[in-house]
């Protein structure tokens, strides 16, 4: 124990007196280590604000979308346009299925909007009173649009959060207002409480209007959703509606034309694609730290060759081949250790600064990770340098000019 702490201790003070090296030699691992911990954390960040999207739903709600989705289909339709595959007859089906508490379609259009304070390109949803309790929207000021409404054809729309602060200012400046979309005014009659962007489904909720799907058919004439959405009573129903709802559009449509998906299907799904992105993006991140073990690696090396008289004189007064051999692995493992500490720190200090608007953080393991990482390339790459230190022989290490 007593030889350790020799050790240890002449290390760091062999750092001291090279400060400047010993900060550059360790920065190329505190940047991998920064880069490592910081991407895992916005993964893990990523993951938990999807879940909590998805858990905002409910587990009793099914969304009918086309094509055969969960196995390499992908969504038919586009976001900026009507080009989808139901209709008012394919709404009416789905309304009519045991268990089916709420239906709605959901159509899309991307237009130009303009408010008091703004005129900008936009994006407005159209759906059936369904949608607020499906996607989990509460409002924040005013009301949703209701069954009255959509049998009315109101030309009303709810606005996200960052729409009101946009286009009036705040959300009490936006109830009453009219807001003009494309050529058509509509009056702004709530604000969604705040949900942040990247919801299901790539919707920024905060960036969006939702309008009655029956006014829709202002910029809709042929009438055709990208989705329906149902919800059951309870969850204890989901798997039979799901599979009458499978029936029923058999009769219509071929089944790779359509697929009849929950959200922890689509959320499974989502968190395979961003789990192979984010070992993607940590994997380039670790290429740093291999470049970091070598730049270690060559000061060791450099280090060796201006300490082979001490290196001589201690194997002349007795030191073993095994000490000199831990003392120089020790300056590896410290300088790689230093490093991974200070980019851990730096780590928390970002991840800190991020998460009052996205809800990143660092877990135990990730910490672990880091340091178990950082120390391993000590060892990796300070072994050959402290191996040719130790195989010097004393007299001609002493004798080295």
């Amino acid at each position: 124990m007593k030889n350790l702490f020799f050790i240890f201790k002449s290390a760091i003070d062999d750092f001291g007196r090279n400060k400047i090296r010993t900060f550059l030699t360790s920065l190329g691992i505190l940047i991998g280590v920064f880069a490592v911990v910081v991407l895992i954390a916005l993964g893990l960040g990523l993951k938990k604000y999807i879940s909590d999207q998805f858990e905002a739903m409910g587990n009793n709600t099914l969304f009918l979308v086309p094509g055969n989705v969960l196995s390499g289909g992908g969504f038919s339709g586009s976001s900026s346009s009507f080009t989808g595959r139901f209709d008012n007859r394919d709404l009416e089906t789905l309304k009519k299925i045991d268990n089916v508490t709420n239906a709605g379609p959901l159509a899309l259009k991307s237009s130009k909007i303009k408010g008091l304070l703004k005129e900008d390109f936009g994006d407005i949803m159209f759906s059936s009173e369904a949608l607020a309790d499906v996607m989990g929207l509460e409002i924040e000021i005013g009301r949703f649009f209701d069954r009255s409404d959509i049998t009315k054809r109101a030309k009303v729309i709810v606005v996200g959060n960052k729409i009101a602060n946009d286009y009036f200012g705040s959300g009490e400046d936006a109830i009453g207002k009219k807001m003009t979309v494309g050529n058509v005014k509509f009056t702004v009659i709530g604000v969604i409480k705040s949900k942040g962007g990247g919801g299901m489904g790539g919707f920024d909720y905060d960036g969006y209007l939702y309008g009655p799907y029956t006014t829709g058919y202002i910029f809709n004439p042929d009438k055709k959703y990208l989705r329906l959405i149902a919800k059951t009573e309870d969850e204890s129903y989901i798997s039979q509606v799901k599979a009458d709802i499978k029936k029923e559009f058999m009769k219509r449509y071929e089944e790779e034309e359509f697929s009849v998906v929950e959200p922890t299907e689509l959320l499974s799904a989502i968190n395979s694609i961003f789990s192979v992105l984010n070992l993607i993006l940590v994997a380039i991140a670790a290429i740093s730290l291999v470049v970091g073990g070598i730049g270690i690696m060559n000061i060791m090396y450099v280090t060796v060759t201006d300490r082979i008289k001490e290196i001589g004189i201690r194997r002349a007064i007795g030191a073993r081949r095994s000490d000199i051999l831990s003392q120089f692995l020790a300056e590896a493992v410290l300088l790689s250790s230093f490093g991974g500490i200070m980019g851990l720190g730096l780590a928390y200090l970002a991840v800190f600064a991020v998460q009052p608007f996205f809800p990143a953080y660092i877990d135990l393991a990730s910490v672990f990770l880091a340091l178990g990482i950082s120390s391993a390339i000590g060892i990796t790459f300070g072994v050959f340098p402290a191996k040719k230190a130790a195989n010097l022989e004393p007299v001609e290490a002493i004798r080295y000019e």
